[in-house]
């Protein structure tokens, strides 16, 4: 079944909405999408009447299985383009995220899987996120947000838990990047700031702010 770019975007929408467990409302998707709550109801009935979402009374909706599937194949096409970007292309990684937006409504499968071959069947995008292989199954790693380590704790950071244009610029300038080894030298109670040695030689101070989006992969 084919869908619009306008249908897939939505569709991906309430998959992370939802990632969870609980219900999705209207009002949820309309303010991550940046629509009105008019606008998704209209574009729910399409989705229903593809049956794709669920929906409870009062409650709200989610993806069912098909929808779920649906999802991974967009969420699929879009970190791989990212992947493709960044390591083909020399994209830097907070250049990507728009672009793979317009490239994962491309439909073609076989492109997909030619792409996929190409890179050397990735499992993480550049910004750590799991790929779902053509089967909608995502490799899982054990990791834990930069905050939560203790003092002379190390580890290498694995993935990003919001790889917004803000913070990409952020860890672009402070010369973060996955892959990049920390250790925890000292928290400072005032603000629990941590003052971080990246690669075993830089030493500097970041926010707490920062360390709950770095997740890290412990040594």
């Amino acid at each position: 079944m084919l869908f619009t770019a306008a249908e897939e975007n939505y569709i991906k929408s309430i998959f992370h909405l939802q990632e969870d467990g609980s219900l999705v409302s209207t009002n949820a998707v309309a303010a991550n999408l940046h629509t009105s709550a008019a606008s998704v109801t209209d574009m729910l009935k399409k989705l229903k009447s593809k049956k794709l979402v669920s929906y409870e009374k009062y409650k709200g909706f989610k993806l069912n299985t098909e929808g779920k599937k649906t999802a991974l194949i967009i969420i699929r096409k879009h970190r791989l383009w990212e992947s493709f970007l960044v390591n083909t292309l020399q994209f830097g990684w907070d250049e990507v995220h728009e672009i793979a937006d317009q490239l994962e409504h491309i439909q073609s499968k076989k492109l997909v899987d030619k792409l996929d071959e190409f890179l050397g069947y990735p499992k993480f995008d550049p910004h750590g996120d799991p790929i779902p292989d053509s089967n909608g199954k995502m490799h899982e790693q054990i990791q834990t947000s930069l905050a939560e380590l203790a003092i002379h704790e190390s580890g290498e950071i694995s993935a990003l838990g919001n790889p917004s244009s803000a913070l990409l610029e952020l860890l672009q300038h402070k010369q973060i990047q996955i892959g990049t080894n920390l250790i925890v030298e000292k928290i400072f109670s005032f603000d629990q700031s941590m003052e971080i040695k990246m690669n075993n030689e830089l030493l500097f101070t970041i926010s707490h702010e920062l360390a709950k989006n770095l997740f890290i992969k412990k040594r």
